[in-house]
């Protein structure tokens, strides 16, 4: 039987200002490649794809070279990725570009040799900062990525929260003193403004159909701001990684060494493109390396731009993982087993005991305690979903309204 877990998770500061000084606010939802999935029907295909009609010939000794023009300019921006430009392109409209990998266009491989990793890093260390954090219990050597030329940087919750001082180095040495915006623990996703502008910026990728194989590129900054690097492969999606009291899913595992002053960085795939921001919680504990999808990262990013903070939904229930023995008595697949249901909450409510198996949410498969985390993260409070789940020999189904954490 697993470890017990408590399913109920909760923002950094619930009571936090809504309003803070030094914000960057967040693309307008035309203006974007990136959507929340509340946006759009499926998050991050919210446009219908170009259809590109076919060139007749040239007729006589037409000029070729704006066709080849045109064709070199559309070549870079399907392998290099696409820009993302805000405002209405008026005057006094000020721009802020995002850089995210043309989906389903696949951008080639890279990493060809061992040579091709300093091409690889070329590429994306530019988008790397350090980051000096001070916080009451001390000094905090951690990474960032920036994702927005305006001065939007991404990086773990757990570097920066509760600083009292952020100073950004950039890649060309330049240190600008920075605005915490949000730290989100639960997802351990932080997000970091700094007055800049122009700034070089990561080509962000798509985490959610990586296999086990596939090539992972962690990269970080040393101490005197020099690129750093580690190879290896994804080892596991979807994973759980427990550290004392605290809990991350939804993880990325990879086996490519990251140091702890690596923490809030990159981990790329073989064209170079963002597909997680690595943490350190697990520490020493553990042999692999971890990092939160980016897709989560650039939703949460978006919320905390706009709120401050993130609002987590709440089911009032305490789980655990099925084992093996226990569900093959019971008849199921695996799914998170309730060992207490709190009173009052919305599981309490929408009459859910001690014993019940959860099975699926929302229309996603709950196989763990942690697959249930990671499938109420994409349902807001106020929203209405659908629980499946078996007791006593028989599949049930519910509805519970989402609560935000008490």
């Amino acid at each position: 039987m697993g470890a017990a877990t408590t399913v109920s998770v909760m923002s950094d500061d619930d009571d936090g200002d809504d309003d803070a000084v030094g914000r960057a606010n967040p693309l307008p939802p035309e203006d974007r490649l990136w959507r929340h999935p509340s946006e759009v029907s499926s998050f991050g295909h919210g446009r219908a794809p170009v259809r590109v009609a076919a060139v007749p010939e040239p007729e006589g000794k037409a000029p070729v070279w704006p066709i080849a023009l045109v064709a070199a300019f559309v070549g870079a921006v399907l392998c290099g990725g696409m820009l993302a430009v805000t405002g209405n392109l008026s005057a006094d409209t000020e721009r802020a570009i995002e850089r995210v990998k043309v989906s389903p266009i696949v951008a080639p491989s890279i990493l060809h040799d061992d040579r091709s990793v300093d091409a690889l890093v070329a590429q994306v260390s530019p988008a790397v900062v350090r980051l000096r954090v001070t916080t009451p219990d001390g000094d905090v050597r951690a990474c960032g990525v920036v994702v927005r030329d305006d001065g939007v940087v991404v990086t773990s919750a757990r570097a920066v929260d509760g600083a009292t001082e952020i100073i950004v180095v950039l890649s060309d040495g330049r240190q600008v003193e920075g605005t915490l915006v949000g730290a989100d623990l639960p997802t351990d996703v932080g997000v970091v403004t700094i007055e800049a502008r122009a700034l070089a910026v990561a080509v962000l990728g798509d985490s959610r159909d990586l296999d086990a194989g596939a090539a992972a590129v962690a990269i970080g900054t040393t101490s005197e701001g020099e690129p750093a690097v580690s190879t290896g492969v994804v080892s596991a999606v979807g994973q759980r990684l427990d550290a004392g009291d605290e809990s991350l899913h939804g993880l990325i595992q990879t086996d490519a060494p990251i140091e702890p002053a690596w923490s809030g960085g990159p981990l790329v795939d073989a064209s170079g493109s963002v597909i997680g921001i690595t943490t350190d919680l697990g520490g020493d504990n553990t042999r692999f390396g971890f990092a939160t999808p980016i897709e989560l990262v650039h939703e949460l990013m978006e919320e905390m731009l706009a709120y401050g903070k993130v609002a987590h939904g709440w089911l009032g229930i305490e789980g655990a993982d099925l084992s093996d023995v226990k569900a093959d008595l019971l008849g199921v697949r695996g799914g998170a087993q309730v060992r207490r249901v709190l009173p009052g909450s919305p599981a309490d409510r929408s009459g859910f005991e001690e014993g019940d198996v959860i099975t699926w949410l929302g229309g996603e498969r709950v196989r763990s305690s942690s697959d249930l985390v990671v499938a109420l993260r994409a349902h807001k409070p106020g929203e209405v979903v659908v629980v499946g789940y078996w007791r006593s020999g028989q599949n049930h189904q519910a509805e519970v309204t989402i609560e935000p954490v008490p």
